[in-house]
């Protein structure tokens, strides 16, 4: 077995442990960084994305995943260049204003980053005002939008509706997601698309930057 293949492994299985010493390991031996990180960490967290999409793997399996892999990161990020890891893109997330539910917005969090994407976390009850200023400073070509209340989902269109105001509504596309949230409601309120879980969004995301 190769030393990405163990190494993707033991960010599979949540080995922290394991996976700072696979990487210290690399590191010490020449490996290129940017191919740990690649062929190594997010080949892993890729895998872990695809069983939790299919039900193989559970929300506290993903975060001790997510968690392995973002130690192995941290030890080779001081090798990097500024500018050496190549973002897919920028993209703001946060729960709409109201709301204070946050584990299936960090969960999408974790899965982009992993997937190689800028991630700017607004955290919750965030209004439409600070999400269109958040856009604009860091030139996010995405949106994510978070709700778990049913009464809180008007917020997403009106979220929507000040980014049309703002003349910025062409430059980003807008995804939503949450426990109430559906396709129906997406195309009603004019969002871009919807993702019912980490892996569907990130695969989105993919979809609509390609």
């Amino acid at each position: 077995m190769s030393n990405f293949e163990e190494l993707s492994k033991a960010v599979i299985a949540g080995q922290e442990y394991k996976v700072t010493e696979l990487t210290k390991f690399a590191i010490q031996e020449g490996v290129e960084p940017l191919s740990i990180i690649n062929d190594g960490l997010i080949a892993g967290m890729n895998v872990v994305g695809q069983r939790f999409k299919v039900g193989d793997m559970f929300v506290p399996e993903v975060l001790m995943s997510a968690r392995a892999m973002g130690a192995g990161v941290e030890l080779v990020k001081p090798l990097l260049l500024d500018g050496e890891v190549p973002s897919k893109g920028t993209i703001v997330l946060g729960t709409v204003k109201g709301d204070l539910h946050d584990i299936g917005k960090n969960l999408v969090g974790m899965m982009l980053e992993s997937s190689g994407y800028k991630v700017i976390d607004m955290g919750v009850d965030t209004s439409p005002e600070e999400f269109v200023a958040a856009i604009k400073e860091h030139k996010a070509q995405i949106l994510g939008l978070s709700a778990l209340l049913t009464t809180t989902m008007l917020s997403m269109k009106e979220t929507i509706e000040v980014l049309r105001e703002e003349g910025i509504r062409n430059n980003v596309r807008v995804l939503i997601g949450g426990a109430p949230i559906s396709q129906t409601f997406a195309d009603e309120i004019g969002a871009d698309g919807f993702a019912s879980d980490a892996a569907s969004a990130t695969e989105l995301v993919g979809r609509l930057l390609a």
